[in-house]
């Protein structure tokens, strides 16, 4: 199966206020250099190079952090959504895929996060991109390293192809107990909040499932404009969309949930 060109959909949203002071609205975590002399933003944008298959980034970010985004981002390929206001994953992802081509296969990263092993990585986003090409909705399966209570869970289940998995179960942030349970288990990975998707295939999901939110979120597009590389949704119908996570929305009511597993030294910096 071959690997489809790969649009990484970066998220630059909240303010990081788990690592206050340092930390804060003002300068939220992805644009400090938390680990390294880059910072995780630069780190994000760095893994997804044009050499491994990918096309230029799409990053959706807030109009307070845009000067930040500008400052580090050096791909002059891309492209900025402006969220007016913070509406959450679902919404966030939506602008994307409403500004792409619907055979566009996306990969949605968060840019706070910390990934050791970038060769890893890239194998999990073409095994990813190759299923999501397919009409798979695809989760990152992080290899749990300890009983964490601070994350979500995914269950494996039956193998699609050789690239993963069939998603069973999406477990909310469990207690010691179960978390203990489930790596004992073997079948549980982290939800990192990494996704795979064809925009067509995202899209066709959340007018299923929330199609409040789809309707809202296309009233915003057809209500933007664009200045330069910068797309700006219209600001009351952007408003007007309910807050909701991506996994809430869509990835836990899809009948094409699936997962590849991704041991890759994988931090959420901060948690």
């Amino acid at each position: 199966m071959n690997t489809p060109l790969i649009t990484p959909v970066i998220l630059c949203g909240g303010s990081g206020t788990r690592l206050w002071p340092r930390s804060r609205a003002a300068k939220p975590k992805p644009f400090l250099p938390l680990v390294g002399d880059a910072t995780l933003f630069e780190a994000t944008l760095a893994r997804c190079p044009a050499a491994a298959g990918f096309a230029a980034p799409v990053v959706v970010t807030g109009a307070a952090h845009l000067a930040h985004v500008e400052q580090q981002l050096a791909d002059p390929g891309a492209r900025v959504i402006v969220e007016p206001v913070q509406r959450n994953t679902a919404a966030a992802i939506a602008l994307a895929a409403l500004r792409l081509p619907d055979d566009a296969v996306m990969l949605v990263c968060p840019s706070d996060h910390h990934i050791a092993d970038v060769d890893a990585f890239r194998a999990a986003a073409r095994a990813a991109a190759s299923l999501a090409a397919e009409d798979w909705l695809v989760s990152f399966g992080i290899a749990p390293t300890a009983p964490e209570t601070g994350f979500g869970y995914l269950k494996r289940g039956a193998p699609i192809v050789d690239l993963g998995f069939r998603t069973a179960q999406f477990v909310e942030k469990p207690d010691l107990a179960s978390a203990e349970a489930f790596l004992a288990d073997g079948t549980y990975a982290w939800n990192g909040g990494i996704f795979a998707f064809r925009a067509g295939a995202f899209l066709a999901e959340l007018e299923a499932h929330r199609p409040a939110i789809a309707k809202a979120a296309r009233a915003a597009v057809a209500a933007g404009h664009a200045e330069g590389h910068c797309f700006h949704p219209g600001a009351a119908q952007f408003a007007a969309i309910v807050s909701e996570s991506v996994d809430y929305a869509v990835m836990e009511n899809t009948a094409h949930a699936a997962m590849v597993p991704a041991a890759m030294g994988w931090s959420d910096i901060g948690n």
